[in-house]
């Protein structure tokens, strides 16, 4: 299969979002050519530029695909296919002709930003499995070789089933035959070289077969109640996040809690066999125009708030051709005549982080009712507290921060303080002021009237 993944890098005026001075996620889209009936490369790489899309990834090395994305503006990951793998480990000079022939031979005309070496390599029927590292490594080499490795990354997608456990996040971890053969060693060279693990994971899966267990509106980044990971205390509020911390708490478990991670799959149906439960296109376009959104935000998961979200949505086009159940025909975001199956917004500029629906009046001291409460920060929590709860707020909380960015109207008093009583109240308000609403940790607490030094955070705004 050809495969190739588009990213989005969102506009810079929405970099500010993170109060960690993190910057915004990226938002790409998988491109699956098993069909029959597609457009030329040339007319896909039109429908990225139309839709703002600066980055590609070629799950392989198409003659034709690498040649239209030339001089196009946008960056490529290609891909070493698995069925290359022994070949590829068993002898340095392939991986030297591959690269030459597949890599070098296209830039910089093609900016080829990584490699991928292998796709899901442990669920491969032809257990390639053993030859993944090495492969890795001489891939590695060749680039090396060609001064090619200071702007080249290698990595390669692993699916969520190479976890034993990943429920609840705090207690994920590898399958035990993988960690010291395979795991480590990946693990080793990806840190070693800066680059990222690659990750497919996909909420869909895990709701059609725990559909009376796990909330719809939990996989599909719609309001919940959430869930609370005993482990470690950490509230979720969509399912994507908890399996990206059970990867994250995994790598942790073997020594590796530093190396980054890229979501280079994740995605939802828009058909499926009468069997698929939630398979459909109301629930796809929630899924994945939920998660530009929550991508938008700029923060990372619960485990890593400091680090943005950096996804591939599957797929571009429905392809007529895969085999297995109707929903694997049916991921596309566009028909093969580029109209689009759903509308999903590509831009910043049309997918602002909390638009106007989320906001809650918040009446000013002057016009203060019976009733009325306010959620402010406690001055006498630590400063990582406070930042802790700020980020969840503007994060995964939904508030809307946008005012107290800088330049914004109520940036000013700049404090952590008088920054964290905007986005808690914020929070609380928008939560109906319900109970535990107003705490983030002891970090907060309620007041009938907001205290002189924030009034203008509480009655600017949102009058």
């Amino acid at each position: 299969m050809a495969l190739f993944v588009l990213s989005l890098l969102m506009l810079s005026s929405f970099s500010a979002i993170s109060f960690t001075h993190a910057d915004s996620g990226m938002i790409g889209v998988n491109y699956g050519r098993i069909a029959n009936n597609l457009p030329a490369p040339e007319k896909v790489v039109e429908l990225l530029k139309s839709q703002g899309i600066n980055r590609v990834k070629l799950y392989d090395t198409d003659k034709s695909v690498l040649t239209a994305l030339a001089n196009s503006g946008i960056k490529v990951v290609v891909s070493l296919p698995n069925e290359n793998l022994a070949a590829a480990s068993a002898d340095q000079s392939y991986t030297d002709n591959w690269v030459q022939e597949n890599v070098k031979k296209y830039t910089p005309a093609t900016d080829i930003e990584a490699i991928a070496v292998g796709n899901e390599v442990f669920v491969d029927p032809r257990n390639t499995t053993t030859y993944l590292v090495q492969a890795m490594k001489n891939v590695q080499s060749s680039l090396v070789k060609f001064n090619l490795d200071e702007s080249i990354k290698v990595s390669s997608p692993i699916a969520l089933s190479a976890l034993a456990n990943s429920y609840q996040p705090s207690s994920g971890s590898f399958k035990p035959d993988l960690i010291e053969p395979v795991i480590k060693p990946m693990l080793d060279l990806l840190r070693k070289t800066s680059s990222h693990i690659m990750v497919n994971a996909y909420p869909f899966f895990a709701y059609a077969a725990n559909a009376d267990k796990i909330s719809l509106d939990y996989a599909l980044f719609k309001e919940n109640a959430g869930n609370v990971d005993s482990g470690n205390g950490l509230k979720y509020n969509n399912l994507l996040d908890a399996q990206i911390d059970a990867v994250f708490a995994a790598m942790a478990a073997v020594g590796f809690n530093d190396v980054k991670l890229v979501v280079t799959e994740t995605g939802w149906p828009s058909a499926g066999d009468e069997n698929e439960i939630g398979a459909g296109s109301a629930n796809a376009a929630a899924y994945n125009g939920g998660l530009v959104k929550r991508v938008l935000t700029g923060n990372g998961t619960p485990l890593k708030p400091k680090e943005p979200l950096n996804v591939y949505l599957f797929a571009l086009f429905n392809e007529n051709q895969k085999t297995g159940p109707t929903s694997e025909r049916n991921y596309g975001l566009f028909y093969p005549n580029e109209n689009k199956v759903y509308d999903v917004p590509f831009s910043a500029k049309s997918t602002p982080v909390n638009d106007g629906k989320d906001k809650v009046p918040v009446k000013t001291p002057s016009s203060h009712v019976g009733g009325q409460t306010w959620c402010v920060a406690n001055g006498k929590t630590t400063k990582e507290k406070l930042q802790e709860g700020l980020d969840y707020a503007c994060g995964e909380g939904g508030a809307d921060c946008r005012p107290i960015q800088k330049g914004a109207t109520c940036y000013d008093p700049e404090s952590l303080e008088a920054h964290a009583s905007y986005a808690f109240n914020s929070y609380y308000q928008k939560n109906a002021r319900g109970v535990g609403t107003c705490d983030f940790g002891g970090a907060a607490y309620v007041v009938s009237q907001p205290p002189s030094t924030y009034s203008i955070l509480f009655s600017y705004h949102f009058n």
